[in-house]
C-alpha cells in the first residue's frame, strides 16, 4: 500500500479531507450539502457564475434544496461555491456530476466529462481520489476518464486514484435522499474502489461495492433500462386499450393486487429527466461496438418517444367528437416539467406535446405551479389558471400531475380535459384519458 493511500483513507475516516464535487446541479448540490453536513469542507465548482453567486447569496435552484439548507452550509463555513477549479489543489476527492447529454443522432456526448477531467487535472494534488458519478456507458472511466487525469509524475494507484459511482437522485423524492439511499461504487483498480467506499461510508448509510468502475457504470444503466422497458410495455397496452375501449388504469390497479410476480408501472405521454429517456441509448450505442444489437431498448425507446405525438393524435380525434379542429384550437397544457412536483423540465414530453401542437397550427398556453418559465420554449412564461382561463381553452390536457394545482376548480371550469396522467379520478362527459 502507498502512503498516499494511507493516508488519504485516514483522513476520509476522520472528516479532515477537503471534498471538490464538479457541478452544482440536482446531483452535485445535494451531493456537496451531504458531505458538508457531516463535518468536511466542500467546494462546489460549478461553471455557471451566475449560479455560483446565487449559491453564495444562499438561493437554490434545485428543489430537493431549500434555502434555509444552503445558507445554513454557507454558514458553517465548510461550503463554498466557486467557479474557479485552481480550487481542486486543495481537494483530497473530486467527484464529478456533470451532465451527460445524447448528440443530435442519439450517441453519447461526452464533452462535459471531458472538459470537467481538463479543468480538474492541472491541478490534481498527489495522493487524490477521483471519483465519476455521471452516468455513462461502459468503460468510459477507464477509458477516457483515467489516462486524462494521469499527467506528469502522477501514477495510478500511487498518488492518484479513480472510481465510478453512479448519482441515484431521484428530484422530488421525500422519502428518499442522498443519505439514504444506497451507494454503488467500483474503482478502476482495487485500491481505488477501498477508497472510494471509505469516502462515501462516511456519508451514506448503506455503500455496495462492485468489483471495477465498469461494472458499477453498467448499474445505472440496468436500473434505468428496466424502467424504461416497462414504461413502453404499459405505454404500448395504454395504446391497445385505447383501441379496444379498455381503461388502463383499472386494468392496471387490477393487476396490482397480485402480491407476488408483479410490479406496476403506468403509462404516460412519455418519459423525461435526464436519466430514463437517456440512459438505454447509452447502453444500446456501446452494445453495438461488441456486435450486440439490443431489441427491447430499440423497441421501446421507439414506443416511449412516440407518445407525445400519439397524445396529440389522441386530442385531435376527441376534439373532432366535439365537432372541433385542432388547427386553431387554444390548447393549455398544465404541468411543462417531467415529473411532478420538481421544475426540472429537460427531455419533458411535454415539450415535444408543445412542438407537435404547434405543428398543427394550436394555440398554445401552460400552466405550472412550479415552472415560471421555459427556456426550451424561448422562455415561455406560465400563465395563472382562474375560472375565465380554464373556460376560454378548448381544451385542457394534463401533462405533469402536480400536487398544487386546484384539480377541482380544473374540473368545474374547463369544457374539454384530456387526463394523460390519471391525475383526475373523477368520471364525467368532458373528461377523457390516456
Amino acid at each position: 500500500m502507498s502512503s498516499s493511500f494511507e493516508s488519504l483513507r485516514k483522513s476520509f475516516e476522520d472528516h479532515t479531507a477537503t471534498v471538490a464535487v464538479i457541478g452544482q446541479g440536482y446531483v452535485g448540490l445535494p451531493l456537496a450539502l451531504r458531505f458538508v453536513a457531516e463535518g468536511f469542507r466542500c467546494i462546489g465548482i460549478d461553471i455557471n457564475p451566475q449560479r455560483v453567486q446565487q449559491l453564495s447569496e444562499g438561493i437554490s435552484h434545485i428543489t430537493d434544496v431549500s434555502n434555509d439548507e444552503l445558507r445554513e452550509a454557507l454558514d458553517s463555513g465548510l461550503y463554498e461555491p466557486s467557479f474557479d477549479f485552481a480550487h481542486i489543489a486543495e481537494a483530497d476527492a473530486v467527484s464529478i456530476c456533470v451532465p451527460t447529454p445524447l448528440n443530435k443522432t442519439r450517441e453519447p456526448d461526452l464533452s462535459y466529462i471531458r472538459a470537467a477531467a481538463e479543468s480538474v487535472a492541472p491541478y490534481l494534488k498527489s495522493g487524490c481520489l477521483v471519483v465519476l458519478e455521471s452516468t455513462t456507458y461502459p468503460g468510459t472511466t477507464n477509458e477516457v476518464l483515467t489516462p486524462m487525469l494521469i499527467l506528469g509524475d502522477h501514477e495510478l494507484d500511487d498518488d492518484i486514484f479513480v472510481a465510478f459511482s453512479p448519482e441515484r437522485v431521484d428530484p422530488g423524492n421525500l422519502k428518499y435522499k442522498i443519505g439514504n439511499t444506497p451507494k454503488v461504487v467500483g474503482g478502476v483498480t482495487e485500491m481505488s474502489g477501498v477508497l472510494a467506499k471509505t469516502l462515501y461510508d462516511q456519508v451514506i448509510d448503506e455503500v455496495y461495492p462492485v468489483t471495477s468502475a465498469t461494472g458499477a457504470e453498467l448499474v445505472k444503466l440496468l436500473e434505468n433500462t428496466f424502467r424504461a422497458v416497462n414504461i413502453a410495455l404499459v405505454n404500448e397496452m395504454a395504446i391497445m386499450c385505447d383501441r379496444m375501449d379498455i381503461d388502463i388504469w383499472s386494468v392496471i390497479d387490477a393487476a396490482s393486487t397480485k402480491p407476488f410476480g408483479f410490479m406496476p408501472f403506468y403509462p404516460g405521454p412519455g418519459i423525461g429527466g435526464h436519466c430514463i429517456p437517456l440512459d438505454p441509448s447509452y447502453l444500446s450505442w456501446k452494445a453495438k461496438s461488441f456486435g450486440f444489437y439490443n431489441r427491447f431498448i430499440e423497441s421501446a425507446t421507439d414506443i416511449n418517444t412516440n407518445m407525445p405525438r400519439f397524445v396529440v393524435n389522441k386530442l385531435a380525434r376527441i376534439l373532432n367528437d366535439e365537432g372541433k379542429a385542432l388547427r386553431d384550437a387554444n390548447i393549455i397544457l398544465l404541468g411543462m416539467s417531467y415529473k411532478p412536483d420538481v421544475s426540472d423540465t429537460r427531455e419533458s414530453p411535454a415539450l415535444d406535446i408543445w412542438k407537435h401542437l404547434t405543428d398543427w397550427k394550436a394555440n398554445l398556453s401552460f400552466h405550472d405551479p412550479v415552472v415560471e418559465y421555459v427556456e426550451e420554449l424561448d422562455n415561455q412564461r406560465s400563465v395563472a389558471l382562474t375560472p375565465e382561463v380554464l373556460a376560454a381553452a378548448d381544451a385542457v390536457v394534463v401533462v405533469t400531475n402536480h400536487s398544487a394545482i386546484d384539480w377541482e376548480m380544473v374540473i368545474e371550469h374547463a369544457p374539454l380535459i384530456f387526463d394523460t396522467r390519471n391525475a383526475i379520478q373523477s368520471r364525467a362527459s368532458h373528461i377523457h384519458k390516456l
